[in-house]
């Protein structure tokens, strides 16, 4: 056979990798391994669940469960190892992590042999992919921790960080958590998958070796038992999880109240756009990378195809003749591109969807490659024009499959890419730049790659949007995740106001010398009446009826929300949402008489307070107006030949409960950051003294805010904030009220995993600067999109 020949059948010989070092090391531990809590690995005789090799089925060697007692220790551990740690200067921790970086590499082939017995993923993938990225991650976070002084000079560490990660990338998910974590200051009790623990097993070996102070990191064993502990642990500061947005939701109810700081990288269906335009052989070897790369087994797999109409079947005839070359097989073969699904279990689950996919009437084309006769396999394959609605285009297969659909413009190809509860990432493929670039503007993802697929990189901010979670990993984003703002003593429990909001009668509100003030909710640039034509009295301090506000209900918010959405063009214009702003500075000025005697009237303060108070308005509205056009992204360097931008975006429709201290000056705080960043509000003012509310219905007219940007519904909190937080259209919630209403409201999110804000319950003085503006209520307002594409050359 000649060289032509072997090109055409790609019909290789065996090249194997070598595992006799991985043997050895699993041989010399008996092959049962224990937790490693406070820089020891406790005893191994209560190993019993079996790991076994993906490839073949045989038992490699035995982890134990964690129960309590072991979470405890390994708690009590890191929290008595963090005053210390975070304590050393950056340069101090940075060597550490210069070390680890340094020892990884040194052994980067056992590694890599490791994790793919471990997982079933090709050893080329392991070789060229995760261990060397690994290894860039602990780099990366060196140079943060050397630079943190200076680059977080107002933040400090979080405390012990409880870290849960997934099977898909064993070492590589323990590193984008554990080295951002270290470098910030902070303690890890991590659990990695109980499907793949030898590399996180080698890798507390090399923490010893280096000389990691003891209960730095602490490594505990075991399924989603072990992980609810560590979820529910109290000394727990933050839980950084990786894995499927069902539990997703579960650590977000668990964790509702507790004050924990969370970030969730969870589950993806995305989309891979084919314009017509595009270079289709680069894209075929992009599916290649993107849906078949570790067996599917990824969570921003490219696994929808989206294909544009006039190219769909020359597309597919390509994607078919590449298919039918990729070699599945042993993943310790040089010469193998799929290896095997990680369990049996898993195997099953992805044939289940595929059965049911055919039983609906979708065709399944897959490769006739040869399989191993031993070992979980699937083959790669695909859907042809799967319907948008079908369970195989919605679900998260997590396997080497993907679905296609056509489509003809580019309208209908960002209506299909956002036809998902998920928003991980996007691949789009076109050589037309304008198209490239309004798909990538438009499509719902933080991660948009261009002519790419599947690029990371340390300094490259990673993470969803939508029913993909939120926070992020890698880059300077990452770093904020693992870091708070130093702030001075928490503020006292907050009280609830003793506020009736019976529906009134119709005399309730009238006087001799009280015409109708009864006030309407303001609804896409309108007045409305309440839904229900209820109303309820509000009465100033010393308990005088002042007038009437709208008992709002769910349609009231229903309403509130829909004109929102309409308004998705303000995110358009930095420049001209600042000089909307400044024009609500300006009118309220012109009203500051009016709005200081009503603050008295509604409040008791004196005069000088509540023109304090007003004035405080209108120094917000020009500081927000200053930031709307510079709340900037940045461009990261990262790999040669790519341009990589991370860019803040307007989280979307956002719910803002307001407090009842300062009601002018604290709804105002919560509503400017978020529409200077872009965003959409449906805002429930104080109720005790929601009155405050209707002059700035003028205020909002004479300013040019386009109806539907702000909405005001009045009525009681805590019903809305349920009202708010079930609704599925509603991105986000930023609540300040009672520690059990910001419980309720965090659990409540779960549903579509709403970014929420609250203040847990504790009263912050709104006449604070330091306290109640700046860069926190920024970056609490935006989410970050990641932008891969094409430059130099």
């Amino acid at each position: 056979m000649n060289i032509k020949d072997i090109m055409q059948t790609m019909d290789y010989g065996p090249a194997p990798e070598a595992t006799t070092d991985v043997v050895a090391w699993l041989e010399a531990r008996g092959r049962s391994f224990g937790h490693f809590i406070n820089g020891s690995f406790t005893d191994a005789k209560k190993a019993g669940i079996a790991v076994e090799n993906p490839a073949n089925g045989e038992v490699l060697a035995h982890i134990p469960a964690a129960g309590e007692d072991e979470v405890n220790a390994a708690v009590a551990a890191a929290a008595k190892a963090f005053p210390a740690w975070s304590k050393l200067s950056g340069f101090e921790r940075s060597r550490y992590l210069y070390a680890i970086a340094r020892q990884l590499q040194k052994r980067e082939r056992f590694f890599s042999v490791l994790e793919s017995l471990d997982n079933g993923k090709a050893i080329r993938e392991s070789r060229t992919a995760d261990i060397p990225l690994v290894i860039r991650h602990f780099y990366h976070h060196a140079g943060w921790a050397a630079a943190s002084e200076t680059e977080f000079a107002d933040h400090e560490a979080l405390g012990v960080c409880g870290q849960i990660i997934p099977w898909n990338f064993p070492l590589l998910m323990l590193a984008w958590k554990i080295a951002p974590a270290l470098a910030a200051g902070n303690t890890v009790v991590l659990k990695p998958a109980d499907l793949t623990p030898l590399t996180a097993i080698a890798f507390a070996e090399l923490l010893v070796e280096i000389g990691l102070p003891k209960g730095v990191v602490n490594i505990v064993h075991g399924g989603a038992e072990t992980g609810s502990l560590i979820v529910r642990h109290p000394d727990i500061a933050k839980i950084a999880f990786t894995g499927s947005t069902a539990v997703g939701r579960e650590i977000r109810r668990a964790t509702a109240g507790s004050g924990k700081k969370l970030s969730l990288e969870l589950g993806g269906k995305s989309p891979f756009i084919i314009c017509a335009d595009a270079d289709l052989d680069a894209a075929v070897e992009g599916v290649v990378d993107g849906v078949w790369f570790n067996q599917g087994e990824v969570c921003c797999a490219g696994s929808r195809l989206l294909v544009q109409e006039g190219i769909a079947d020359r597309f597919l005839a390509k994607l078919r003749e590449r298919m039918s070359r990729i070699r599945v097989g042993d993943p310790l073969d040089k010469t193998t591109d799929m290896g095997a699904i990680v369990s049996a279990g898993q195997k099953a689950r992805i044939e289940g969807l595929l059965q049911g996919a055919t039983a609906e009437g979708y065709q399944l084309e897959q490769s006739s490659c040869p399989l191993p006769d031993t070992g979980h396999y699937i083959a790669p394959g695909f859907f042809a024009e799967a319907d948008p609605a079908a369970t195989v285009s919605q679900v998260e297969i997590f396997g080497p499959i993907a679905v296609t659909t056509t489509f003809r413009t580019v309208d209908e190809a960002v209506e299909l890419a956002n036809n998902t509860a998920y928003g991980l990432s996007a691949s789009i493929w076109s050589e037309n730049i304008n198209a490239a670039t309004e798909l990538a503007a438009r499509v719902k993802a933080g991660v948009v790659w261009v002519n790419a697929t599947n690029m990371f990189d340390a300094n490259a901010p990673f993470g969803g949007m939508k029913e993909s979670g939120y926070g992020r990993e890698g880059a300077r984003e990452g770093m904020g995740g693992y870091l708070k703002r130093k702030a001075g003593k928490p503020g006292k429990p907050g009280k609830p106001s003793e506020i009736d909001f019976t529906a009134a009668t119709a005399t309730d509100g009238s006087s001799a010398d009280l015409v109708d003030r009864t006030m309407k909710n303001y609804v896409g640039g309108k007045q409305a009446r309440p839904d229900g034509g209820a109303s309820y009295i509000v009465r100033g301090p010393k308990g005088d009826v002042l007038g009437l506000a709208p008992l709002s209900n769910r349609k009231d918010v229903r309403n509130a929300v829909e004109a929102a959405l309409k308004a998705s063009s303000w995110a358009a214009n930095p420049h001209g949402r600042a000089q909307v702003i400044y024009f609500i500075a300006e009118n309220i000025s012109a009203r500051a008489d009016e709005l200081s005697a009503q603050l008295q009237t509604l409040t008791g303060v004196s005069k000088s307070q509540a023109e304090r108070e007003v004035r405080q308005t209108i120094e917000r509205c020009f500081y927000y107006a200053g930031l709307a056009d510079k709340d900037d992204g940045a461009i990261h360097a990262t790999k040669p030949r790519h341009l990589t931008l991370s860019l803040k975006e307007p989280i979307g429709v956002m719910g803002v409960l307001a407090p009842d201290e300062a009601p002018l000056l604290g709804l105002m705080s919560m509503i400017l950051p978020l529409i200077a960043t872009g965003n959409r509000v449906v805002a429930v003012p104080s109720g005790a003294h929601a009155l405050i509310a209707q002059p700035l219905f003028q205020v909002f007219d004479t300013s040019d805010l386009p109806g539907g940007v702000v909405n005001l519904v009045t009525g009681e909190r805590d019903v809305l904030a349920k009202t708010l937080g079930e609704h599925a259209a509603v991105d986000g919630i930023w609540y300040y009220g009672t520690a059990e209403g910001a419980a309720a409201v965090e659990t409540m999110s779960a549903g579509n995993l709403k970014q929420v804000w609250t203040n847990g319950g504790r009263l912050i003085d709104w006449s604070d600067d330091a306290a109640a503006r700046g860069r926190d209520f920024m970056e609490r307002a935006t989410q970050v999109k990641t932008i891969w594409v094409p430059y130099g050359a």
